[in-house]
């Protein structure tokens, strides 16, 4: 058979991935130094992540001490902070930065919720439009006589099995996270 499912299963395995990557950056009342993994400073001209300018370490169960290699950074650090959209104010003693994350409210739970449901929408959309994409291949390559009806059908089930399977896990995903942000 020469439909190659390889580079589709790929395309869903990458979605799901960004997905998990997403839903890491979304902070459940914890502090959990994967928030701070967008966040970007100006290192000698260069835009550099955090992480690799500061040592950061999770001190106490709501809060995250950020430590910068120089000095000379905490001031650029703390802006750029600020200007994200953690709503998060750093505290700044002069060595080190620490983030307290507030106790979530019910309301802001149930919005992180909505917002964890509507990422893994669109993440399911992408599969199914992946799905899509590979039946239409097998359709041309029917057409073309490079594969016969039987083969074509055979990949659609294939292809069928496989966006069920990932669409199963980004549910799975959806719940996990729902439960870690309503737990209080």
């Amino acid at each position: 058979m020469s439909v190659e499912l390889k580079e589709f299963e790929d395309k869903m395995k990458k979605s799901v991935e960004n997905l998990a990557n997403d839903y890491t950056t979304i902070r459940a009342g914890r502090a959990n130094p994967h928030v701070l993994d967008k966040i970007t400073v100006d290192y000698y001209g260069a835009p550099s992540n955090l992480q690799s300018v500061a040592n950061i370490s999770v001190s106490e169960a709501r809060t995250l001490v950020i430590q910068p290699w120089e000095p000379s950074l905490i001031k650029d650090i703390e802006k750029a902070i600020l200007v994200s959209d953690l709503g998060l104010t750093p505290n700044n003693d002069g060595r080190v930065i620490r983030l307290t994350f507030p106790e979530l409210t019910e309301d802001r739970r149930k919005e992180l919720v909505k917002d964890v449901k509507k990422k893994g929408e669109e993440c399911k959309v992408a599969i199914r439009n992946i799905r899509r994409d590979a039946n239409d291949m097998a359709k041309k390559q029917q057409k073309a006589n490079e594969i016969s009806e039987d083969e074509q059908k055979d990949a659609e089930d294939d292809i069928q099995k496989m966006t069920d399977g990932y669409v199963n896990k980004v549910d799975k995903m959806i719940d996990d996270k729902s439960k870690e942000i309503m737990t209080v």
